[in-house]
């Protein structure tokens, strides 16, 4: 699949998507990932993007000039099966909305900034708004790498161990049951008489047994943590 970020700030995602499971992605052909610098598209000769908005408000929005131009040049390349805008009041990102999205082709993500963007492109150019908290950040960008990480590494391929995704927290709507490594007794160095243990069931290599306490442990987990996760 193709990513395309639009943002003001291109260097603040192009260190982040060249690395770990996006720049692997990237090299085993599964996924292409493009940053374009919205004022590459500008007709202001000082390369401003962004303008008061109108009645007073506070605050400076980006403009739809530099916007509505990148999204019609790369429209002009390739169909794009979503236009995505990071707003604080879209529709929450999650896991679901992750995997429906690394099924798609083509998708841009349009980093918010300053107060926003004009409505006017929200109204006629963007076909899905997301946030990905409820919260404010100063920009879009730490949005956008969030997206793109968690849409690409659930494209098969990317990930060696296809389990290791399936079984992230959030898949089922349950979270991860707890998880261990070796050694299996481990001393602390705070009290080396102490002993923390894997539990014995791990240890005892019957699959069907193992699968059925990880299930009790994730819901265990999910009740205690997120049961608003076991509503849907």
């Amino acid at each position: 699949m193709r990513i395309d970020i639009i943002t003001v700030l291109p260097e603040m995602i192009e260190p982040f998507i060249q690395e770990s499971i996006l720049g692997r992605a990237q090299k085993k052909g599964l996924a292409e990932i493009h940053v374009h610098n919205l004022r590459d598209y500008t007709t202001d000769k000082h390369r401003r993007v962004d303008d008061y908005p109108f009645g007073g408000a506070a605050g400076m929005l980006i403009q739809c000039q530099p916007l509505d131009a990148c999204i019609t040049a790369l429209k002009a390349e390739r169909h794009y099966d979503e236009i995505i805008f990071t707003a604080p009041d879209g529709e929450k990102f999650d896991q679901p909305m992750a995997n429906e999205l690394s099924l798609q082709e083509n998708i841009i993500i349009i980093c918010g900034h300053y107060k926003g963007i004009d409505y006017r492109i929200r109204e006629h150019l963007i076909t899905r708004e997301v946030s990905i908290g409820d919260y404010v950040l100063t920009g879009g960008e730490l949005a956008a790498a969030v997206m793109a990480d968690s849409i690409v590494r659930v494209i098969p391929g990317v990930i060696g161990d296809v389990e290791s995704a399936l079984s992230d927290s959030f898949q089922d709507n349950l979270l991860e049951p707890p998880v261990y490594t070796r050694p299996a007794a481990y001393h602390p160095i705070s009290n080396p008489n102490e002993t923390w243990a894997v539990p014995d069931i791990l240890l005892s290599g019957h699959e069907a047994k193992i699968k059925e306490w990880e299930y009790e442990k994730a819901l265990e987990r999910t009740k205690a943590l997120r049961p608003d996760l076991l509503k849907d």
